[in-house]
């Protein structure tokens, strides 16, 4: 069995469908390999579990009961495989404070140490209300989920993390927030659309994570999910400096990389854009 090291971390690229029992089972393996490969953190793509807006609802109430699929196998997995996990996103009908949405869901990213506890809780806070050029045409995740309203970091074994999701990445002020916070990498579980991903997917993430002086681990769906969606994967690892560190195009598969925190200190140092700022 390879040797967990404490920084490697590892993006995890699916291709999910309605079909959660089998999407489970992606991710089950994938999960291995990330272990296998000796990553101490493994992050899962947004909607990894069911990628079926319409059953959103149902699979968020059945989260937040007695009896939740979703988290339970994310709880396994980290203490079988000795596994930080990223659960990508996965509808929850429950708030942070406990209570209840009638009509709505969340878009929950939970973090789970390696002895299956849940260690912290993000929900997405921008949602995808666009007009898109391809066979889907119209999104709008707000008719389905309700937006979070927290801003959420929490230690690992990789450094301290910064979360968000997908669409979260076109609003740096989320990103400066995470940065007063002195993370050290942001993590961005996504589904972009190929066209927007083609377009702006690297340019995106390139520009976060030099403004902000950060690793971001960004995995992705990639691939065709239904009919009518195709996403663009091209899941990645990017340094502080902008440069991509390690990709995969389409298809299931593991990207992953040692996050060098002395390189975000030593770069904050040598260039600290930080303590130049001159608006807020």
């Amino acid at each position: 069995m390879t040797e967990t090291v404490a920084n490697r971390v590892a993006a995890i690229q699916m291709v999910s469908t309605h079909d959660i029992d089998a999407n489970l089972d992606e991710a089950r393996r994938l999960l291995a390999e990330a272990a296998a490969q000796g990553a101490s953190v493994a992050v899962l793509p947004e909607n990894f579990a069911i990628l079926a807006t319409r059953q959103m609802p149902d699979c968020g109430r059945r989260e937040a009961g007695a009896d939740p699929q979703i988290r339970s196998f994310l709880a396994q997995q980290a203490r079988s495989l000795g596994l930080w996990i990223v659960g990508g996103s996965m509808p929850l009908a429950q708030r942070p404070d406990g209570s209840d949405i009638a009509d709505r869901v969340r878009a929950t990213c939970l973090v789970f140490d390696d002895q299956g506890r849940e260690v912290a809780r993000y929900d997405k806070i921008h949602l995808f209300d666009a007009m898109v050029e391809d066979a889907h045409g119209q999104y709008r995740e707000s008719d389905t989920f309700e937006p979070g309203d927290q801003v959420v970091a929490v230690d690992t074994p990789a450094g301290k993390l910064g979360l968000a999701i997908c669409y979260d990445l076109r609003f740096p002020e989320l990103f400066r927030a995470l940065r007063a916070k002195e993370v050290d990498w942001i993590c961005l579980p996504s589904a972009f659309t190929w066209q927007t991903g083609d377009a702006h997917w690297h340019p995106l993430i390139r520009a976060r994570a030099i403004e902000n002086q950060v690793w971001v681990v960004a995995p992705g769906q990639g691939g065709q999910n239904s009919s009518r969606r195709r996403t663009y994967g091209h899941s990645l690892i990017c340094d502080p400096w902008g440069r991509v560190i390690a990709e995969i195009g389409e298809g299931p598969g593991v990207v992953s990389a040692e996050l060098d925190v002395a390189q975000v200190e030593n770069l904050r140092t040598r260039m600290p854009v930080w303590e130049h700022r001159r608006l807020s």
